[in-house]
């Protein structure tokens, strides 16, 4: 299986088209790719500049079409309103077991390194968005993934994604596919 973890497109119909995209070549050599967005999905949010192509309406389209290998978790800028829109669930966590780890899927807000994963042990890993940058860090035992953003980053960081396989994490960057950071199994 492989996964691909975005986060904070915040209503950016380019960079899910980007992210979609480079998920469908994934599928089109293994049927077992899932994509799980993190959270903030549509809205850009007050204090944020509008991304680009801000479209949230054409997100939740492009969002609905992808259903069957999406998996999709609550941020601070989603609202309920946005599950009306959304022919998906809008999980406030998930979780998977991967061998012997956990793999957890949040928000950044709710759950980091600095706000732990209660139920953790370790070689679990903990994936969330919110702060639209990479960041990897190891608390007790357990590693947390901070995927960065695909809709808003800040001023010299690349906008990004992690993908995880049976080797372990890499997150890439959305425009080159560069690998930013690597965390083996």
């Amino acid at each position: 299986m492989k996964l691909f973890i975005g986060s904070d497109t915040h209503g950016s119909a380019a960079n899910t088209r980007r992210f979609l995209q480079d998920v469908g070549e994934a599928k089109k050599s293994d049927e077992e790719v899932r994509a799980i967005l993190l959270g903030d999905i549509y809205n850009h949010g007050p204090r944020n500049p509008f991304p680009e192509e801000y479209a949230p309406m054409t997100v939740a389209k492009m969002l609905n079409e992808a259903k069957e290998y999406l998996t999709v978790i609550h941020g601070n800028c989603d609202s309920e309103v946005d599950q009306m829109i959304s022919e998906f669930e809008i999980l406030p966590d998930y979780k998977m077991e991967c061998g012997e780890r956990t793999l957890y899927f949040t928000h950044g807000h709710k759950c980091n390194a600095d706000l732990p994963y209660k139920e953790g042990k370790s070689g679990d890993f903990v994936f969330f968005g919110h702060f639209h940058r990479q960041i990897v860090k190891v608390v007790d035992g357990i590693t947390y993934v901070c995927v960065g953003a695909l809709g808003l980053s800040p001023d010299g960081v690349e906008r990004s994604y992690a993908i995880v396989d049976d080797t372990g994490v890499k997150i890439v960057s959305l425009e080159t596919k560069k690998v930013l950071q690597e965390v083996n199994f």
